[in-house]
Formats: C-alpha cells, structure tokens, sequence
C-alpha cells in the first residue's frame, strides 16, 4: 500500500458525478478516518518539511533545483493547496510571496498543520473539506497544486473538474502522483515486484486495507488522465516520471531505491488551463 502523504473511476467524465456518487461519501468518509488515525506518524516528517530551505519532493526528498515542481513566479499569486495534510507545501508558496489556502479532509492532519504555522510564525489559510467540492468561489487561483494530496485521495473525476473551476484562465495545475507502472507491480501487501501484478485496464478505484483502517485511492493510467484533463479545458505542458537519486533511501517500504532506479515511482503532471473559447457566429 502507497501511504504516503504522499489511486479513480473510468469513462466519460461528464457522466462521472452521477456514476460514481454512491461511492463518492464512502471514499471521503473512510479516508478521513484512515488520516486521522495516521497524522500522527506524519507530524515529524510534515515538521521537518516546514523546517525545509529548499523544498524537497516525494517519497525520495529530491530538491526543487533537481525536480523544478513549484514554480518560480509565485509572488502575489494566489494559490490553492488540494489536499494538504500538514500543509507543508503551503508553506513553501507561502514563503515565495504567495496567498495560500490549503484544504484538507482530515481534521487531525490540519491540526499539525496550525501547530507547525504557530512554530514558524507562518500563517495562511487553512479549510477542512473535500478537494472534490471546495467553499471557494469559481477562477479564484492561479495555481493548484498537491503532492500525493488529492491527486491519489480523490476522485479524479471531481476533483480535476473543481480544480478547473477554481483556476482562472492561463491558471496552472500541478499534481504528484504514484507511477502508472508502480500500481501495476505493487502487491496488495509488499514490495513492488519487476513483474506487472495488475491490469493496467483495471486501474482506477483501488481499496487497501491497512493496520489502520480501510482506504481508497485513485489511479487513472496516461491515456484516460490525459483525456480526462484535456475535457476540463487543460493542456498538458510537462510528465516528469521521476528517477530515484543514486543510492536514494526512503520510509516507505512499498518500493526499494534500486527499483526506483530502473523504473519511475513518481509522476509529476503541469497542465494549464485554456482560455475560453470565444463563441462565434454564422
């Protein structure tokens, strides 16, 4: 099981909200249950985030100057973090001049979160919610970004339609996320393996059971994604599938370094979002 703080429903995402909306509480409820019970083997790892010169990302702390994920022109921009947790990316926008807002599903993750604002005399702010359907007005960002956050918690279907609500034209999308190819060679239990364990057709909606509770993740693979973001109006600009550094190490059991070596565990997508098309008549 991925449990990093660092997989989602197949078809047409038109007809995703009505499909999948018996399922949609079920994901958020378990999910909840399931952070909050884990937050707090997160706090130290989220502090030691916060406490970061240079961010550093996924599950082998490369550095921003090695994987450019957060974007360099943050200041005065708004910025929206979907799925938070400790909110440790917030943070790092936040101290590049940006307005933030983070939004998380677990009350006990954002509880770690305003402990670790206080520590740092760094504040922003901070909403418990559902990245698939947030508070905030439509074209409010300039930027929506998570690391393993809603990009694998939610539903792809929603949560992607939210973040093209959110985002004003030109606006950008950022997301980590597990491989396509780690989910078809992770076992339900274990290490990933070099042999392909799961359909990559029957990627989607996958449900784990842990020491802690049962949880949902989401996982689209490439083609589905890529068409699922160009029907909410974004343009793909960048798939960085992420190499492990040379005699890289990690927490995370799930996958060794000298896999990671050979095959990417991580993705990072950048999409933007289109202008909208102006109407033209005969």
């Amino acid at each position: 099981m991925t449990d990093t703080e660092p997989k989602g429903p197949h078809g047409d995402p038109a007809a995703a909200q009505e499909d999948h909306a018996a399922t949609q509480e079920d994901h958020t409820v378990l999910n909840r249950a399931f952070w909050d019970t884990k937050a707090s083997s997160y706090a130290e790892a989220g502090r030691r985030s916060w406490g970061c010169e240079e961010p550093r990302w996924g599950i082998w702390a490369i550095p921003q100057s090695e994987l450019r994920v957060l974007p360099d022109d943050l200041q005065g921009k708004d910025v929206i973090e979907l799925g938070c947790g400790t909110a440790y990316v917030s943070a790092w926008a936040a101290r590049r001049g940006a307005h933030v807002v983070g939004i998380d599903n677990s009350p006990a993750q954002l509880a770690t979160a305003r402990t670790l604002q206080r520590e740092h005399d760094l504040h922003f702010e901070l909403h418990l919610g559902n990245a698939e359907r947030t508070p905030f007005p439509d074209s409010a960002f300039d930027l929506a970004i998570t690391e393993y956050g809603a990009s694998i918690w939610c539903d792809p279907n929603l949560w992607i339609a939210e973040a093209a609500r959110l985002l004003r034209p030109g606006g950008r999308l950022i997301f980590m996320r597990n491989s396509t190819l780690l989910m078809m060679c992770e076992p339900q239990t274990g290490t990933a393996t070099n042999s392909l364990l799961r359909s990559q057709f029957d990627l989607g909606r996958l449900a784990w059971d842990e020491p802690e509770g049962r949880c949902v993740e989401f996982h689209l693979p490439h083609g589905e994604l890529l068409r699922l973001l160009r029907a909410q109006g974004f343009v793909v600009e960048d798939l960085i599938e992420v190499r492990a550094p040379a005699g890289a190490t990690s927490n995370y059991q799930y996958v060794t370094g000298a896999w990671a070596r050979c095959w990417p565990t991580e993705e990072v997508w950048f999409a933007r979002k289109e202008p909208a098309q102006p109407r033209t008549t005969v």
